[in-house]
């Protein structure tokens, strides 16, 4: 019996550490299916040992997403977790258990597609979206109103006229396959680490504490069940029909389905079909249409009897690994790939697969031609999730991460509470500089045109480019002397480095490659300290004083300018003519009326938008600060102001303004 208490122990371990990977960290290192299938073994255990129960076991709750910086409020209803399989033979068992739980009644079931997203509740009074709310715990989630109202496919004001005084609408926050692919792009060539899939990177954008980042993500949403006091219809698929009218996105795909062949039909049809779709799904859901059976049916601890996930099975193949090499980026980082031999996965040919890091390449166990499984599934990135052993090469020896650097031969070294190995020489290993230099030139840096990957190389083999300070150096006459260059794409580079000189210092600061200083980043640091001088002055204390710089950015900003040869190269871009400083319009406080003050921003607002008083703060001296703190100076209150909020700022007795009062005290 201790034998069957310690494996139960284990697996609520597990199964919490997973759950912390997947809702907080949005960084799952197991399959949906894996951890299914523990929670299930979990679930089992217990129910066959009621003896070792546990009120706080992972099978009595649903993952958190809740986070620090956020409100916190409780759902008016909770949001469960659906019941999932990933067989259709337990999609029939379910609707003949709903016969035999109904019997004599005419069920009709609603076939839906399940978006591989992160949940969100909406709440709407008066025709108007007052507040949004993400899944968290299942009984609390966080405010996210102000990043939601970012997304355009949902509707601030309704349409018609038809809808209920107050009702609750949920669905699932997505971001589109092209949205996806153009920001791991952009994360790439920024040597950022890359969103595994869509479902991460619309996680991780909605808990943005900026809504300016949310905006600039492209989130879309689909929305999939009504719930209120009132609602206009009593099945549920005429409810989200009204949702529709009203100017909700919902999804084309929602069918009526009268037996077990129509569903089993759909299934079949979407399992192929869904690929076609502009976003991620993992899955289907049925529910039972009618709300009055619904309400009969009722609710298991964790989930409803009315509705079941039938889950896609992930596209896995096994290849065999050609070899790993080790990639050099622009910051010296050295990622293992493996190499592949080609295998079709949803579609696409896959030949390479990121191995991340050491510690990653280590745990998969790869030894040299094994056989390894890739999965792609509702994934657009391969990745390997295992090792064929049974068909390991008899005497292989295991892939070892290489000590050297493999363009330069220098020794590698690992920074204490790092998961990257990174080649020290920055001023002589090839792929860095040449990284440096095709970002510096890259569309949101200084948007020089006609330097790409090969065009860096050849510029630095010649000797002409050796840092990106060489680049204003150049001349027609020079780049003609090299092989593939006329006249006509010389002068395009010329001409282009002459007009980067106009680029303003937010872009620059961005475009010097400072680790860790991302385009977010380098506006607020631009924007705080206004000038490349003053930023090459601070103390570590003053840097982290910056909003969004936190120790390892401002040590990282500290290093990068203790390097003479940066410091020489700003010398020589400023002379070149770059702009190292905001223009005035741009720096100009309207006043000192805020200076020192720490303000935090909650509620609606009628006379300007959030961010306008954001920007209004900051021009008079003020910092905005995201949470309430005995160190806030006074909470700037629209309407609707947080209920947790108000009662911490009454707790320390700390101001509460409205608009009038504060737009009065600046003037």
């Amino acid at each position: 019996m201790d034998n069957i208490r310690q494996h139960i122990e284990q697996l609520r371990d597990e199964l919490n550490q997973h759950n912390h990977r997947y809702y907080v960290l949005n960084s799952p290192t197991i399959s949906d299916r894996e951890f299914d299938m523990k929670m299930h073994e979990l679930e089992d255990l217990e129910h066959a040992h009621p003896e070792y129960d546990d009120p706080l076991s992972p099978t009595h709750r649903v993952g958190s997403d809740l986070s620090a910086g956020f409100e916190q409020v409780p759902h008016i209803y909770p949001m469960l977790s659906l019941g999932n399989t990933y067989s259709i033979d337990d999609v029939d068992q379910w609707y003949t258990r709903l016969k035999t739980a109904l019997p004599e009644q005419e069920i009709e079931i609603v076939g839906e597609m399940k978006f591989d997203g992160t949940g969100i509740s909406l709440i709407y009074e008066h025709g108007r979206l007052v507040r949004a709310v993400t899944r968290g715990d299942g009984s609390h989630g966080d405010v996210v109103t102000e990043n939601i109202k970012t997304i355009r496919s949902i509707p601030l004001i309704l349409q018609g006229n038809d809808w209920p005084d107050k009702f609750e609408i949920r669905g699932e926050i997505v971001l589109p396959w092209t949205e996806f692919e153009r920001l791991n792009a952009e994360r790439a060539f920024n040597e950022e680490p890359l969103f595994a899939n869509p479902r991460n990177a619309a996680a991780g954008t909605l808990k943005s504490l900026n809504p300016s980042v949310v905006a600039s993500r492209g989130l879309d949403a689909y929305l999939y069940y009504l719930l209120g006091e009132n609602l206009p219809y009593p099945t549920h698929y005429e409810n989200m029909a009204a949702a529709r009218r009203w100017g909700f996105k919902i999804s084309d795909a929602m069918t009526l389905l009268y037996n077990l062949d129509e569903i089993d039909r759909f299934i079949n049809h979407w399992d192929t079909a869904r690929r076609e779709l502009p976003v991620a799904t993992d899955g289907l859901v049925f529910k039972v249409n009618s709300l009055k059976q619904q309400l009969n049916l009722g609710f298991t601890a964790k989930s409803p009897r009315w509705a079941i996930a039938y889950k896609f099975q992930a596209e896995r193949a096994a290849t065999r690994l050609r070899y790993v090499s080790f990639d050099v980026g622009r910051m010296g980082i050295i990622t293992p790939v493996a190499n592949l031999e080609p295998v079709l996965l949803s579609g696409t040919i896959v030949k390479r697969a990121s191995l991340h890091n050491q510690d990653i390449m280590t745990s998969l166990d790869i030894h040299e031609g094994d056989m390894l499984y890739v999965e792609k599934g509702g994934e657009i990135i391969p990745k390997i999730t295992g090792v064929d052993l049974e068909n390991r090469l008899k005497g292989a020896e295991p892939v070892k991460f290489v000590s050297h650097c493999p363009a330069c031969g220098t020794p590698l070294v690992r920074v204490d509470g790092e998961a990257a190995w990174v080649c020290p020489n920055k001023w002589g290993c090839q792929p860095q500089i040449t990284g440096r230099v095709e970002h510096f030139v890259g569309r949101h840096m200084m948007n020089i045109d006609g330097i790409g990957e090969e065009t860096a190389e050849i510029l630095f083999s010649s000797g002409l480019v050796k840092n990106i300070a060489d680049l204003y150096d150049l001349k027609v006459s020079d780049l003609m002397g090299l092989e593939r260059f006329g006249q006509k794409s010389a002068e395009r580079i010329i001409d282009g480095l002459e007009k980067s000189k106009s680029v303003g210092f937010e872009r620059v600061l961005f475009a010097l490659s400072i680790p860790y200083v991302g385009e977010t980043t380098a506006k607020k640091i631009a924007r705080t300290v206004h000038s490349i001088d003053r930023l090459m002055a601070m103390s570590l204390e003053q840097l982290q004083a910056i909003e969004d710089v936190g120790p390892r950015i401002a040590v990282s900003i500290l290093d990068y300018f203790a390097s003479e040869t940066n410091r020489d190269n700003i010398a020589r871009l400023r002379d070149a003519g770059l702009q190292f400083e905001m223009p005035e319009t741009d720096k100009s406080v309207s006043s000192d009326a805020l200076a020192g003050k720490s303000i935090v921003i909650s509620g609606v607002f009628s006379l300007h938008s959030r961010e306008q008083y954001k920007e209004l703060i900051e021009q008079n001296g003020g910092k905005n600060v995201g949470s309430i703190s005995k160190k806030t100076d006074f909470i700037l209150a629209g309407e609707n102001m947080g209920p947790s909020k108000l009662e911490k700022a009454q707790k320390l007795g700390i101001p509460i303004i409205n608009e009038q009062d504060f737009l009065t005290m600046l003037q």
